[in-house]
């Protein structure tokens, strides 16, 4: 190896040590104040994104290095120029990889604030999907590689792979409707026309998922959930009617009888967890039954799952207090009428 060799390695080598240096420095100093004054502000995607720049600023010095120190190592024009080609083609791939990744912080976060784009991982799918694409045909366009003959071949190719997932094409755009007209939202509790109900876990490509309280999951797919008669527990509100009905004996005072009931459900709603206790409970009698006067008492749950332990508790304090103050549940009774209608007295 002559001396002008050796001189253009160290050079280059020396080079790409000052770039990583650099690198370092910038990261350290730099950036880590820039993240401390970002933070101080109520935004989070500007923290996202320096924290992701701080990630890769180092390895970006290095690939500037390297890109510059090229010309010192004594190649060929046409070699060099591949070289940089390359390493610009590595530069675009981390700058997208860095883009997806700040996508799939932010839609993270804003999933648990419940903001409107994230509530399923639909648009953060397509979103990402997006960017690896603009990213391959940025960098093919750089190797030179012309992207207009395949844009022009995807866009005929795309009609025939239309036609060949038109069942996976119908969810895809189904899931965007029901994401977009956010009448169904990750976190409701739902039941479908055909009976399963549970609590929207996620609304994907194809299916949506839906966690049963047993904690199955079921997956429909999101052009039978766009079409489906849907009850949504969370819509206007997330709070709901609880619903008990109850009879009594006909002998009771019935006056008596919802003071009592009304006394025991409002200690229901301000005692048990998920009873909203600003709420008034009352009762409506309706029916002369067979053996008993019904009457449906209204209590109020904060979520359509907190309907079960306040009916439970509500059931035992009602029965507990009734029974103190005398007051009856009959059993069912049929009873026969022999004199009614004056039938001839048998003998």
């Amino acid at each position: 190896m002559n001396k002008a060799v050796m001189i253009n390695m160290l050079v280059s080598s020396g080079i790409v040590v000052f770039s990583w240096i650099l690198g370092m420095i910038v990261k350290r100093i730099v950036v880590n104040r820039v993240l401390k004054l970002v933070g101080k502000t109520k935004t989070v995607w500007d923290d996202v994104v320096f924290e992701e720049i701080k990630r890769w600023i180092v390895l970006w010095f290095i690939l500037g290095g390297l890109a510059f120190a090229l010309a010192f190592i004594g190649l060929k024009p046409n070699q060099v120029e591949l070289g940089q080609r390359i390493l610009y083609v590595l530069f675009i791939g981390s700058l997208f990889w860095g883009l997806v990744n700040i996508v799939d912080r932010l839609f993270a976060y804003y999933r648990q604030e419940n903001k409107f784009f994230a509530k399923s991982s639909l648009f953060a799918n397509v979103v990402k999907l997006t960017i690896i694409l603009l990213g391959v045909l940025i960098a093919l366009n750089h190797l030179g590689i012309s992207i207009t003959p395949l844009l022009t071949t995807l866009g005929i190719g795309g009609l025939a792979v239309a036609l060949a997932l038109q069942d996976t094409l119908s969810n895809l755009f189904a899931g965007m409707y029901i994401t977009l007209d956010n009448h169904i939202k990750v976190g409701d509790y739902i039941k479908l026309d055909s009976g399963e109900e549970g609590y929207v876990e996620d609304i994907g490509w194809r299916v949506t998922k839906i966690r049963q309280l047993p904690n199955n999951m079921v997956l429909v797919p999101n052009s039978k959930l766009a079409q489906a008669k849907v009850i949504n527990y969370e819509l206007p509100s997330s709070d709901l009617a609880v619903l008990v009905q109850v009879g009594v004996h006909y002998n009771s005072d019935l006056e008596k009888v919802e003071k009592i009931t009304c006394e025991v459900a409002k200690e229901v709603m301000q005692t048990v967890p998920g009873g909203v206790p600003e709420f008034d409970p009352f009762i409506r009698y309706h029916t002369f039954g067979d053996f008993s006067i019904n009457f449906t008492v209204i209590l109020r749950g904060k979520t359509f799952v907190d309907r079960y332990l306040i009916t439970h508790e509500f059931i035992k304090r009602l029965h507990k207090r009734y029974k103190d103050e005398g007051i009856v549940i009959p059993y069912p009774i049929t009873a026969i009428n022999y004199t009614q209608e004056n039938p001839v007295e048998v003998q």
